[in-house]
């Protein structure tokens, strides 16, 4: 198993920036993907940033692209989102998510509010 745990949420004015951190546990070697997801209230969950264990190029969503910044530190197990220019309509819970071994893995999710 693979054991995920996120740091980093708060609340921030528009045009801010926080990162967040989401450090794994476990069976690290496992991992075949690394992502990052977002939900807003009422809404669905969506797609933010992710990238594949293998290959250093990360990929966005393009409500995101030029803003956000996917990073990793093998050395850590720990991936970072640092989100800059930051607006109300990214607020959200944050959640990472793994693939390993053909298994789904999320954190617990961390809260993100843009204030206007």
């Amino acid at each position: 198993q693979v054991h995920l745990v996120e740091s980093g949420g708060g609340l921030v004015q528009a045009g801010g920036s926080l990162r967040l951190a989401c450090a794994a546990s476990g069976r690290t070697s496992s991992i075949q993907y690394m992502g990052w997801f977002r939900q807003a209230p009422g809404k669905e969950r969506e797609f933010v940033a992710a990238i594949k264990w293998s290959n250093s190029s990360p990929y966005y969503a393009d409500s995101v692209k030029g803003r956000f910044t996917f990073s990793r530190d093998n050395a850590k197990n720990t991936m970072y989102l640092q989100m800059n220019s930051l607006r109300p309509e990214d607020t959200a819970v944050y959640s990472c998510n793994v693939l390993g071994s053909g298994t789904n893995y999320w954190g617990q999710g961390t809260q993100v509010t843009v204030s206007s």
